[in-house]
């Protein structure tokens, strides 16, 4: 049972996690609906695993249910789990941006043709976000590193002069990652959806 945190919620933590093998390294992404995000990572070369969940809040194991209340603080991210030389973080960075509408507060209604950055090439994948209203689905970069709190920091500024509406992202250190339940994971996938490398199929957002 998930419990409420205040000041020593262990949700508060730093994320202490290790990543998955020898080499890699860990990025957190909110950019909306945990699914799609995810699929767009999973196709990137250079990312060896993903894992969908929730970060950024007060309350210690939260459910899914939890997380839609409102009353958690908890963002729906996606944690990647990369070979920073096959997969420079900046790259990680480029899908991010690409992925969604980052002026956008607190929802994801965006339905548009969005350049989806992978490694060797560039394509353009019809992406369709649900209409994701809530906290949860606020857009946010949470750092490991000091080195990737800089290139997050001067991504958005540099971003910032493509849009005439104030990006609304938050870049923060990243806390402890809850890992979303079974079904979650891998979830377009698992509906069908080809998370090959390279991939340049639509996703749709909801199987």
């Amino acid at each position: 049972m998930s419990t409420g945190g205040g000041a020593a919620s262990p949700a508060l933590e730093p994320d202490a996690d290790a990543p998955a093998g020898e080499g890699l390294a860990l990025a957190q992404f909110a950019a909306g609906c945990f699914w799609s995000v995810e699929l767009v990572y999973q196709r990137l070369p250079g990312v060896a695993r993903t894992e969908v969940g929730y970060s950024q809040g007060h309350r210690h194991a939260p459910t899914y249910r939890d997380v839609c209340g409102g009353g958690t603080g908890h963002a729906e991210v996606v944690r990647v789990h990369y070979d920073p030389e096959a997969c420079p973080y900046a790259v990680l960075l480029d899908v991010f941006w690409a992925k969604h509408n980052p002026t956008t507060l607190n929802r994801q209604t965006l339905t548009a043709y969005l350049p989806t950055v992978l490694l060797v090439s560039v394509m353009r994948s019809f992406i369709r976000q649900g209409n994701d209203v809530g906290t949860q689905y606020r857009s946010g970069i949470y750092y490991y590193t000091a080195e990737q709190e800089k290139l997050a920091r001067e991504s958005l500024a540099e971003k910032q002069q493509e849009w005439k509406d104030t990006i609304v992202t938050e870049i923060l250190p990243a806390k402890r990652f809850y890992p979303a339940e079974d079904y979650h994971q891998q979830y377009l996938e698992k509906g069908g959806q080809s998370a090959k490398k390279r991939c340049s199929d639509p996703i749709r957002c909801y199987g």
